[in-house]
This record gives C-alpha cells, sequence and structure tokens, in this order.
C-alpha cells in the first residue's frame, strides 16, 4: 500500500516526504510493491524508492528513516518525523505501531489516514474511505476500534475494504496460515485512494 500512496503523492506534485520503513526489498514483494524489483532485491525499500520518485520528480524533497516505527521508538525520532508534517498516510502493518502512529497523530493535530487488511482480499473495487467507526468486515478494523476506543481516540480516518477476507490454496507453502496473500490491484488500489484522499483533503478540492 505504502509505495503505491507515495508514488502517487509524488507524481500529484506533493513537494515533500518522509519515506519510514526498515525492510528490505525480498523476492515475496514483487507480486505487489512498486519498490520491488529484480535488481532491487536485498535493497533498503526506503533507499529504493527514494530513488525511483526523484527519478520521478527530480525537485521532491525525501527525508528516509530505516526504522520500524513502534511504541518504543525514540522521542526525538517521532519529533524529528512529526515536527514539519502536514498529513500521515499510515501503511503499516501492526496494530501497535498503528495505534502509536494514531496517539502521536492525535496529540500533534495532524491528519492521518490508515490503510486496514488488504490481505486476503481479491476485488479490488470493494475499498471506502470512512471513519472507523462505520467501518464493518474487516477483521483490522474490529481490532482497531477496540484499541483506540481504549485509548480515547476517535475522528480516525481509514480505507478499508467491505470484502469478507478469503482463504488462500494452501498448495504446498508451509506458511499459508501465517502468511496472507497478497494481489497487486487490492494494495494498489489502497494506496491510490489514500492518496487521492491526502491530496484532496490538502488542496480543499
Amino acid at each position: 500500500v505504502g509505495s503505491y500512496t507515495a508514488e502517487a503523492l509524488a507524481r500529484s506534485g506533493v513537494g515533500n516526504l518522509f519515506l519510514i520503513d526498515k525492510d528490505t526489498v525480498d523476492i515475496t514483494n514483487c507480486n505487489r510493491q512498486l519498490c520491488a524489483l529484480d535488481s532491487t532485491i536485498g535493497e533498503l525499500k526506503t533507499q529504493v524508492m527514494k530513488k525511483r520518485l526523484i527519478d520521478i520528480n527530480p525537485e521532491i524533497q525525501i527525508e528516509i528513516f530505516n526504522i520500524f516505527f513502534l511504541p518504543e521508538t525514540e522521542s526525538e525520532i517521532k519529533d524529528k518525523i512529526f515536527s514539519d508534517c502536514d498529513y500521515i498516510a499510515d501503511a503499516v502493518d501492526t496494530v501497535s505501531a498503528k495505534l502509536e502512529i494514531a496517539k502521536e497523530a492525535k496529540k500533534r493535530h495532524i491528519s492521518l489516514i490508515s490503510a486496514m487488511g488488504c490481505g486476503n482480499k481479491f476485488d479490488g473495487t470493494a475499498f471506502k474511505i470512512a471513519d472507523i467507526s462505520q467501518t464493518s468486515v474487516c477483521p483490522l478494523a474490529k481490532v482497531m476500534r477496540r484499541e483506540l476506543k481504549k485509548n480515547g481516540i476517535t475522528d480516525y480516518k481509514v480505507v478499508y475494504s467491505t470484502e469478507p477476507p478469503f482463504k488462500p490454496l494452501s498448495g504446498n507453502m508451509e506458511n499459508t496460515k501465517k502468511s496472507p496473500g497478497s494481489l497487486p490491484w487490492v494494495t494498489g488500489t489502497a494506496g491510490l485512494i489514500m492518496a487521492g484522499k491526502i491530496v484532496t483533503d490538502i488542496t480543499g478540492s
């Protein structure tokens, strides 16, 4: 989701981006991530995306943070990330990280949009933008509703799918139960929808 969001923002003329991820490109990313190519396997995703986005717009300013954003992330790093931030696009996978991002956004009065579950989905037309209180079907949204309520966080904008998740075929894969299946038109659609909402909110279109 994040790679499509970042690229759409860059192609829309957004001039400054922070890219946050500690992960490296893996062959298993090639089905759905713009940074994943045979030639980039093993490279840091942030570095690959920065190079790609500068190739799209040489004037774009990009700062990268090669970290996994978590509750224990140092406050100095959080201050650096969020001190000059207009909008947060949350495309992380873990509930603890999403909750921490939501807390920071609320504390600092920064607009936020968060991607809910895209794994085990097939229908790219089933995505909607809504407040978390209006979501249904999505298992991740259900967990986030509960955790946000515990922390007194409301007005949490999300992109979520109304399609019930399916079980991928097991085949000979050992980790099918642990690793949800992902499709490029699903994750890509979610990322593009996120970017569109960010641009229209910033511009007031």
